[in-house]
């Protein structure tokens, strides 16, 4: 009965087959939108902005080029999936688990990822201006060539993360944590006042 309070009370992942967007199945949108990656005429690009993704398990799963902007993916387990160029701006990010994610050139523009897991996340020439980080864990995160303007770090562990060759105009990292350990660019002022 511990398994059934739990499930009442939000604590437990959410199946692709008992999540509805826009009256389909998330299984149905994901399948098209495989079809659509590997280039089949019969593929659909998944479109789930706006959709309540909060708590799905989306582990290991090809999402490159979908749209999730606005979307709510709140306690969302995104481990190991793909997003390359996936557009996840203005989306609800809080608490997700993202590790060893590839989020590679994804749009994160104003995204909230308060609290997620982002260890060994690959943000490699993404775009996470205005985005919120706090309290994230960014472990021996790729943060190569992203666009950081904005950025709320305060909280959020750098440990062994790397920001070389990363635009840091106007980001204060000055409260993010380990920051010690985190690859930097050649010449960053730790105040967070520099220009790279």
């Amino acid at each position: 009965t511990m398994g059934i309070l739990s499930a009442l009370k939000g604590g437990s992942l959410r199946s692709l087959d008992s999540i509805r967007h826009r009256g389909k199945r998330l299984s149905d949108i994901l399948a098209a939108h495989a079809l659509f990656i590997r280039g089949d005429e019969k593929g659909v690009r998944a479109d789930l902005s706006g959709a309540d993704l909060s708590r799905a398990d989306l582990a290991k799963a090809k999402l490159n080029y979908a749209n999730f902007q606005r979307a709510n993916l709140k306690g969302a387990n995104l481990r190991e999936a793909r997003l390359a160029s996936a557009e996840l701006n203005k989306t609800n990010l809080q608490q997700a688990d993202l590790r060893k994610a590839d989020l590679t050139e994804a749009n994160l523009s104003g995204a909230d990822l308060s609290e997620a897991q982002c260890g060994g996340v690959e943000f490699f020439r993404a775009n996470l201006q205005g985005a919120i980080l706090r309290k994230a864990d960014f472990g021996a995160t790729n943060f190569r060539e992203a666009d950081l303007h904005g950025v709320d770090f305060e909280g959020a562990n750098l440990k062994t993360a790397i920001l070389r060759e990363t635009k840091l105009e106007g980001v204060d990292l000055s409260r993010a944590l380990n920051l010690d350990s985190a690859l930097l660019p050649r010449g960053y002022n730790r105040a967070g006042s520099s220009n790279n």
